[in-house]
């Protein structure tokens, strides 16, 4: 009997999930035209579901084990299957090689049922609390089924009742793992996930050598030269087809969640509700079936949406709203524990560039920055005149004097802050103090464009970065400079777009090349206890995380490390425009980081971003004093006057000790 009714439920479910495919991939072609490497894609698809995907579920160890034992069983098996039981290809080793993989997968999802038993709450219940069922009887069943053709029972074992159970078993697996793969259901993320990786719209994140993922971070611009193309995203069909398969690749693991510093600060944003959002809006529905945490403070089945609909309605219910939005502060820690490799950043600004420059929509204080900047080219509004001020006293050479250097240090809009302005000078000290050839541009800087690009005004970036180009064209220099990590992110991985291609160094990698070079006299630091505050667009962002900690070893400072550090470092709330639309929650999220700082014990916090020393400034006191890294080695620099007046001295030993 089974020789009978296996070979049609597989064939069946097969075909079934062939025709889901059609049509699963038909709906994702609704989206904006996209070119990829079709063939190429596929063909590196598997290095990098097994290598670079397999390099972020690594990060949790319970996990990978049962993932690698449940989805490499499941292929495994799968394969096997369709040969030995479709085919009827009854070769004893093919047999026990399918009771080895159906073995194999049956323990890993024996690991997936324990976890789904007290799961954490970021995980989606509903349709996802019966997976570890279906991947049990989907084993169980080809296990027993398969027993005779390993010779290990005889053929007809059990009789018909045997044969209707493991029938109904093999009929549960089937239709959970192949035809709920393309028509919809817990296993749709393993369809549409290899080919998101296949055909991901950063194919760069997979591009180095040593299997630890490729870094892309830079936003796509916009064409503004075309007047048919749309600006940003109003509907979901304006997202490029590829970017709404990789929605549909999405888990619901909900890392993502447990990393968003807004949706911890109660504000009213989840990533993983969003993307599933997007995956409503797509086919159309209504939010009421999401199994997982709505928005904090939006009860979930009062939100709908369609393909063709606007996805944010600024006068009435849709399918997100724009506060949504708004509260992101583009730190990307959802995209670094997304082991889907899904881009959320991606699609939230590409949803503000339509609210900003088709509604005019952006909220609070959001407008009149951005005619701050088309004013006067500062987010402030202060008078461009006064961006040296700062440095009065200074004599700083200016590029267009010297027309030629080795460094340029861009300043930023940090030269109208006053609180700011003692890192610049402590890092002008620190450049002078190490001979280097330095200039800056003075009056001809305007702003790097980052707050306008991250609210979604991409017409006034763009016209600030091409002038920032221009302005640079006109000189030559080696490297730029810059105390801002927004700045250096944006000269370095988006000025590349509009023709401006520049070495970029963020000043704490700086200065941890001249300590390497011994360029610079540096006494030890007086500061008893410090941590170091990872900014977010310095280290997600741009991988940098040693160099600051090097520095503040070359100071003497043991780093005391707070439990969110590294690539896992809480943001600071600062990113992306995020105090200016300023989105309210249940906390402030400076506050919560500040709390992870008074674990530490820390008497300061050493920081690399004028944005978070802002926020972090703004905590109310009591609370350990912040200083930039740069006023910290400032602090300890050995003035060449000092090392001078010691040398003489040396030399009177050293003559002392021949006499002797």
């Amino acid at each position: 009997m089974l020789n009978i009714i296996l070979p049609v439920l597989l064939f069946a479910a097969l075909g079934l999930a062939v025709l889901g495919a059609v049509k699963r991939f038909s709906m994702w072609r609704r989206g904006r035209p996209e070119q990829v490497d079709w063939i190429g894609g596929l063909l590196k698809m598997p290095r990098r579901y097994l290598v670079d995907l397999h390099h972020v579920v690594e990060r949790d160890k319970y996990m990978s084990k049962t993932h690698v034992a449940t989805a490499g069983g499941f292929v495994a098996a799968a394969l096997l299957a369709i040969l030995v039981h479709g085919f009827g290809l009854h070769s004893r080793i093919l047999g026990f090689a399918l009771l080895a993989a159906t073995a194999l997968m049956f323990c890993g999802a024996l690991f997936v049922a324990k976890r789904r038993l007290d799961p954490p709450s970021r995980l989606s219940k509903g349709p996802w609390m019966r997976l570890p069922k279906s991947l049990l009887m989907f084993s169980a069943s080809f296990f027993i089924a398969t027993l005779p053709v390993a010779g290990i029972l005889p053929e007809g074992f059990g009789g018909w009742f045997l044969a209707a159970i493991l029938a109904v078993g093999v009929a549960w697996g089937v239709s959970e793992l192949f035809f709920g793969m393309t028509w919809g259901g817990p296993m749709k993320h393993a369809f549409a996930g290899a080919l998101h990786l296949a055909w991901h719209r950063r194919a760069e994140r997979f591009s180095s050598k040593d299997g630890r993922g490729g870094r892309s971070t830079g936003l796509k611009p916009l064409d503004l030269e075309d007047p048919m193309a749309p600006l940003g995203v109003e509907k979901p069909t304006d997202f490029t087809w590829n970017q709404l398969l990789g929605f549909d690749a999405c888990v619901q693991c909900g890392k993502c969640e447990a990393m968003c510093p807004a949706f911890a600060a109660g504000q009213p944003l989840n990533p993983k509700k969003l993307i599933q959002d997007m995956v409503i809006g797509l086919a159309g529905g209504s939010d009421a079936n999401f199994a997982g945490s709505p928005y904090p403070g939006k009860p979930l089945g009062e939100h709908s949406g369609g393909p063709h609909q606007p996805i944010v309605a600024l006068d009435g219910k849709a399918l997100v709203d724009a506060e949504t939005l708004w509260s992101c502060t583009t730190c990307r820690a959802c995209v670094e524990e997304c082991p889907m490799m899904i881009e959320h950043v991606d699609a939230i600004v590409d949803m503000r560039r339509h609210l900003t420059l088709e509604k005019g929509a952006t909220p609070n204080k959001g407008a009149e920055v951005l005619e701050n900047l088309i004013a006067t080219d500062n987010p402030g509004g202060f008078a461009p005149g006064g961006r040296l001020n700062w440095a009065a006293d200074l004599n700083l050479p200016l590029l267009a004097d010297k027309q030629q250097t080795d460094v340029l240090f861009w300043v930023g809009d940090g030269a109208f802050d006053m609180r700011n302005q003692r890192t610049l000078r402590a890092f002008v000290k620190i450049l002078k103090a190490a001979n280097v050839d330095f200039a800056v541009l003075g009056l001809e800087e305007r702003d790097s464009g980052d707050v306008a690009r991250r609210l979604g005004d991409e017409a006034t970036f763009q016209t600030l970065a091409k002038r920032n180009i221009a302005t640079l064209a006109k000189y030559r220099f080696k490297r730029i400079v810059s105390c801002d990590p927004h700045s250096f992110h944006v000269l370095k991985n988006e000025y590349g777009a509009l023709g401006g291609d520049y070495q970029v160094l963020h000043h704490t990698t700086f200065i941890d090349e001249l300590v390497q070079k011994g360029a610079l006299s540096l006494g030890q630091s007086k500061a008893a206890s410090v941590t170091y505050h990872d900014p977010c667009y310095l280290g997600r962002y741009n991988g940098e995380y040693e160099a600051p900690r090097a520095v503040l070893k070359a100071i003497g400072i043991e780093v005391k490390e707070m439990q969110r550090s590294g690539f896992r470092s809480r943001c600071c709330g600062g990113g992306g425009g995020a105090p200016i639309t300023d989105i309210p929650g249940k906390q402030r999220i400076p506050d919560m980081r500040m709390v992870d700082i008074q674990e530490t014990g820390a008497e300061v916090v050493a920081v690399g971003c004028p944005q978070c020393t802002a926020m972090l400034e703004g905590v109310v006191a009591p609370r350990p004093e912040i200083k930039d890294i740069a006023e910290l080695v400032a602090e300890v620099l050995i003035e060449a006057t000092e090392v001078a007046a010691k040398k003489p001295s040396l030399a009177r030993r050293e003559a002392a000790v021949e006499v002797q």
